[in-house]
């Protein structure tokens, strides 16, 4: 289209224009009527360069006028297959159960947080872990020594000695593991958890399980005889093995347990399943009388 001699050409406007040039842009459009503004007023798209833009959808149109979809996710549910955010309740300190133990024995579907006790060698880790597996609602199962053995370079190995620097990294794991473990209460997965805890030293007590966990904690302590703890000790390879004078040393102090009030379970004679199922029926008698430490 040509325009009369002496006319200027109509400034650029729109998105087609850049630093190249002209780009197209379909016909051109009636000129808008100017309108004072009011308390509604929205500035048309033929305000004048640098004027502010309200941020959201302007109308497009295509090179012949047509409607342009307006782009964007779609409005509603998102697919069906689709993942989001879930929101997960915090973790609060565990209480005492008020689950009843099931009416044909053991715990049943009860949610429970659980710490088995005993010395290196007694088959904690594998009773916990074995426990956890069968049962028939949603168990977790946190060692503290996988925690502890979380730190690589720089993991300070309490067989070289205990230090500050090993009891702080052994806090750091038992904190770590209360922490797990209220957050899968509080999401209705159960946990057990298995630690060395000694009766006579408060570092390596109930105390900072109870205080990390809550008082919903239910301890059991397995204490086998000191020749199956011996025996399974040196089945054992890497910094998870001990000295037979440290076992010794270990077993002997972990007998404090008796007297203490807590459940004793002596699997000298069981296998792991059927110390599974012992410790599942120590846990529902804890059910119904919780044990007080």
């Amino acid at each position: 289209m040509q325009h009369s001699a002496g006319a200027p050409l109509p400034p650029p406007q729109g998105p087609g224009y850049g630093s190249g040039g002209w780009a197209h842009q379909g016909p051109r459009q009636p000129p808008v009527p100017h309108q004072p503004p009011g308390p509604h007023h929205v500035p048309t798209q033929h305000q004048s360069p640098g004027s502010h833009q309200p941020p959201g959808p302007h109308p497009a149109h295509a090179p012949h006028g047509a409607p342009v979809p307006p782009q964007g996710p779609p409005a509603g549910p998102p697919p069906a297959d689709s993942t989001g955010h879930i929101q997960l309740p915090p973790g609060g300190p565990v209480p005492i159960p008020a689950t009843p133990p099931a009416p044909d024995g053991g715990t049943g579907a009860a949610t429970l947080a659980v710490l088995l006790i005993g010395p290196a060698g007694a088959g904690k880790t594998t009773v916990a872990r074995h426990w956890a597996m069968s049962r028939r609602v949603p168990t977790a199962h946190i060692s503290l020594d996988d925690v502890r053995e979380w730190v690589c370079s720089g993991f300070a190995d309490p067989q070289s000695g205990w230090n500050d620097h090993s009891e702080a990294q052994y806090r750091l794991a038992r904190r770590t593991c209360g922490f797990a473990a209220r957050n899968f209460l509080a999401n209705g997965i159960s946990c057990i958890l298995d630690d060395a805890v000694f009766p006579d030293r408060p570092v390596v007590g109930l105390g900072g399980w109870k205080r990390h966990v809550g008082p919903g904690l239910l301890p059991v302590v397995l204490l086998p005889g000191l020749e199956i703890v011996l025996e399974r000790n040196a089945e054992r390879s890497g910094n998870r093995r001990l000295s037979d004078e440290e076992v010794a040393s270990i077993h002997g102090r972990m007998a404090g347990w008796y007297g203490s009030g807590l459940p004793i379970i002596d699997n000298s004679k069981y296998d792991v399943e059927t110390t599974a199922r012992v410790l599942d029926d120590a846990l529902a008698r804890s059910l119904t009388s919780p044990p007080s430490w």
